[in-house]
């Protein structure tokens, strides 16, 4: 199987149409474990609760404990790995095993791809769905190279995946492709 890489027949093999990419972050379960104790330590104060200073104090510490857990535990869920798909009209990136939070961007808005071989979180305030003004918007799962895509409106996307220099030369192929029959359509017409 052949992975399009400019090559000119790329686009006759059937998968050769769609780049996969995937990242992920395995310190991600520790938090992920953190919120499900959590949430045990609520579970745990409904259930053998004796408590002589009133059932307002308990309830508060349930809901907290139980509220803390989850929100812990799906926000580090929804970014242990993040998954980004390059087919022949757009990139997709989706996070964690449901896939949300989810980003569909058009081939058409896209005017260039970057490679970076060092995005950190703390570059970027932490981990998953990122936004810095002067950075523009992130995805990031875990430490390492990433993608940077410059979007028509001047804003950028970056994003953690692993082999993200195959990921830019598949989009910047794409691009020159979606480019190169405008260009000999004007050359047949003049």
């Amino acid at each position: 199987m052949r992975h399009p890489h400019g090559e000119k027949d790329a686009a006759e093999t059937p998968h050769s149409d769609v780049w996969h990419g995937r990242a992920t972050n395995r310190v991600q379960w520790l938090l992920a474990l953190g919120g499900a104790g959590c949430m045990a330590l609520g579970i745990e104060l409904a259930v053998d609760s004796a408590w002589t200073s009133g059932i307002v104090p308990l309830v508060m510490s349930v809901i907290g404990c139980i509220a803390g857990g989850l929100l812990v535990l799906f926000g580090t869920l929804a970014f242990v790995h993040v998954a980004v798909k390059v087919d022949k009209e757009c990139l997709e990136v989706r996070c964690g095993h449901i896939g949300l939070p989810r980003r569909r961007i058009p081939l058409s808005h896209i005017i260039g791809a970057d490679f970076l071989p060092r995005v950190t979180p703390r570059h970027w305030g932490g981990w998953g769905y990122r936004w810095r003004p002067e950075k523009g918007t992130a995805v990031v799962v875990r430490r390492g190279e990433g993608l940077v895509l410059r979007l028509g409106d001047g804003h950028s996307f970056t994003i953690t995946v692993d082999n993200a220099e195959a990921a830019v030369r598949v989009i910047r192929a794409r691009l020159a492709s979606t480019t190169s029959p405008t260009s000999t359509n004007r050359r047949t017409a003049l």
